[in-house]
C-alpha cells in the first residue's frame, strides 16, 4: 500500500477532532460538573474555556498554516521554540495524557455494561478488566490494518455516537425547567461548592478533559491530503463539540437540581434522561456510550502511536519508534502504548483510584504540551517569524495566542498542586527514552536551560513519591 493511500481528508480530519473530543467525558458531563459547581458558576466556566479553547483552537491553525514544516503540532511546536527538551517533554506528556485517559475509557465503558451484566461491576472487576483486555488487543490489530482504515471506521462511529448525544439535547431541552436552573443559582446553599471563584476553578479539569482531541488535526498534519484542512479540522471540530457540551450541561441542570445531579452516578446522562422519559432513556445513553467510547478508544490509539512515531522521525525519542509495518503504521510505538493501558488495567484491579481520578490525572499531563503550543505561536508574533512587516494579521495571532497562553496558565493553577505533583512523578522517567535518543544522535543529554528545568521536575517527582509513600497524596 503506497504511502498516497494512507493521506487523510477533510471529512477523516474532522471525525479524528470530534471522535477524539467525544469520548466518554461528555456522557459524565452533567454529574462531573455539578460536583463542582452550580449554575451561574457553570456559565461562567464554560464562558472562559470557550474562549480560552477557542483561542487554543485558532492557535493550532495558525500554526499549522505559517509552518506547514511542522508535523506532529503539539510536539513539534514546543521543540521549534523551546528546544529538545521541552518538545520531547511535550511529546511525552501529550502520549501519557492519552494512553490514561484510555485506560479511564476502558474502566467507564465496562461500569457501564455493568448496568446490563452486573459482573462487570464498576468497571474494575475481574472479568471485567479481562474483558477490556480483549477488546484492547482487539482495537490494537485492527490499528495495525492501517491508519485509513481505522480512520474510515473512527467515521462511522462519530455519527453513530453523534445520535443519541442529539436525541438528549432534543428531549431534556423539551422538558427544561427554568426554574430548577435558577435554583441556588451561585450555590450559596451548599456551602461544600466554596465561593463561585472556586467553583469555577474546580470544574476547570473537567473541561480540559472533554476538550483534550483538539489538536487531534494538528498530530496528523503528516498524513493529511491538504495541509490547510488542518487548521479547518480543527475550528470545525471544537465548535461542533463545544456546542453539544455546553447544551447537554446547561439542560441537565434545568431537568435536575445541582445536588441531585451531583449524586448520579455515571455516566450521568443516563440518570438525567432517565428522568425525563424513564428506563428507556437510561439505556439509550448507555448504548450510545459503549458505541462512543469504542470510538475513542480507536482514536486514541491512533493518536497515541503517532505522536510517538513523529517525535522518533525527528530523532527526539529512541529510534525503535519510527518503525512502521507494510500499512505504514508505527508497529512498535503502537505495541508500547497498548502495552502501558495493559499494565495499568491490571493495577485499576487493585488501586483505589477512580474513573474522575484518572481523567483529572489525564487532563494535568497535556496542560504542559497546551502551554508550549501557544508559548510558540506568541513568540513567532514578537520575532515577527512568518510574518511580514506589514501585516495586519501578526496583531490578531499574537492577541489570540496571548488569550491562549494566558488560558493555559490559568488551567495549571486551576489544577492544582496534586496533580501537577503526579504529572511530575510521570515526566521524570521519560528520560530514559530522551537519553536513548541523544545517545543515539551522540548528543549531549542537556543544554544549561534544560538541565535546570529537569532538575525541578525531579524535586517535584521525588516530592510526589513521598507524598504517596506517606499517605498524603492520593490518586
Amino acid at each position: 500500500m503506497s504511502q498516497q493511500t494512507q493521506k487523510l481528508r477533510l471529512n477523516a480530519l474532522i471525525a479524528l477532532v470530534v471522535g477524539s473530543m467525544i469520548g466518554g467525558g461528555i456522557f459524565s458531563l452533567p454529574q462531573n460538573i455539578a460536583e463542582h459547581a452550580a449554575g451561574g458558576a457553570v456559565l461562567i466556566g464554560w464562558g472562559i474555556t470557550a474562549v480560552g479553547m477557542l483561542a487554543l483552537a485558532f492557535v493550532f491553525q495558525t500554526l499549522a498554516n505559517r509552518k506547514p514544516e511542522l508535523d506532529s503540532g503539539v510536539y513539534a511546536y514546543a521543540k521549534a521554540g523551546f528546544g529538545d527538551y521541552m518538545g520531547f517533554s511535550s511529546a511525552w506528556g501529550y502520549w501519557i495524557s492519552a494512553w490514561m485517559g484510555n485506560v479511564g475509557y476502558f474502566v467507564l465503558l465496562f461500569s457501564t455494561l455493568g448496568y446490563f451484566v452486573p459482573v462487570f461491576g464498576q468497571g474494575n472487576t475481574p472479568i471485567a478488566i479481562g474483558c477490556a483486555s480483549l477488546l484492547l488487543w482487539g482495537v490494537h490489530f485492527l490499528v495495525l490494518r492501517g491508519i485509513k482504515e481505522a480512520a474510515f471506521i473512527n467515521q462511522i462511529t462519530t455519527v453513530a455516537k453523534i445520535v443519541p448525544i442529539v436525541m438528549f439535547i432534543v428531549l431534556t431541552g423539551v422538558a427544561f425547567k427554568a426554574d430548577i436552573f435558577t435554583l441556588d443559582f451561585w450555590g450559596t446553599e451548599t456551602p461544600s461548592l466554596g465561593s463561585v471563584m472556586d467553583q469555577v476553578r474546580n470544574m476547570m479539569l473537567v473541561t480540559v478533559f472533554v476538550f483534550i482531541g483538539i489538536e487531534g488535526a494538528s498530530v496528523y498534519s503528516g498524513r493529511a491530503e491538504k495541509r490547510s484542512d488542518v487548521g479547518k479540522a480543527t475550528v470545525i471540530g471544537f465548535l461542533g463539540v463545544l456546542a453539544l457540551l455546553v447544551l447537554v450541561n446547561v439542560l441537565s441542570l434545568g431537568i435536575m437540581t445541582q445536588p441531585e445531579l451531583a449524586k448520579l452516578q455515571n455516566p450521568s446522562m443516563a440518570g438525567v434522561l432517565k428522568h425525563v422519559v424513564g428506563e428507556w432513556g437510561a439505556i439509550l445513553i448507555s448504548i450510545g456510550l459503549a458505541i462512543s467510547l469504542l470510538g475513542a478508544l480507536l482514536s486514541w490509539a491512533l493518536l497515541c502511536a503517532e505522536i510517538l512515531f513523529a517525535t522518533a522521525k525527528d530523532n527526539t525519542m529512541p529510534a525503535f519508534l519510527k518503525k512502521e509495518n507494510a500499512n505504514h503504521v508505527p508497529v512498535n510505538a503502537l505495541w508500547l502504548t497498548n502495552s502501558m493501558i495493559q499494565i495499568f488495567l491490571l493495577i485499576t484491579l487493585v488501586s483505589a483510584g477512580t474513573y474522575t481520578s484518572l481523567i483529572y490525572l489525564a487532563s494535568s499531563m497535556i496542560l504542559v504540551p497546551y502551554l508550549w503550543s501557544a508559548a510558540y505561536a506568541v513568540l513567532l508574533c514578537i520575532k515577527g517569524e512568518t510574518y511580514s512587516q506589514a501585516s495586519r494579521s501578526r496583531f490578531k495571532d499574537l492577541l489570540v495566542g496571548l488569550i491562549a497562553l494566558i488560558y493555559a496558565m490559568w488551567l495549571l493553577y486551576a489544577a492544582g498542586p496534586k496533580y501537577l505533583l503526579l504529572s511530575a512523578l510521570l515526566y521524570a522517567p521519560g528520560v530514559f527514552f530522551f537519553a536513548q535518543a541523544k545517545r543515539e544522535q551522540r548528543e549531549p543529554l542537556f543544554v544549561a536551560a534544560e538541565r535546570a528545568i529537569f532538575g525541578a521536575v525531579v524535586v517535584a517527582a521525588l516530592a510526589a513519591a513521598y507524598g504517596l509513600y506517606a499517605g498524603e497524596l492520593t490518586l
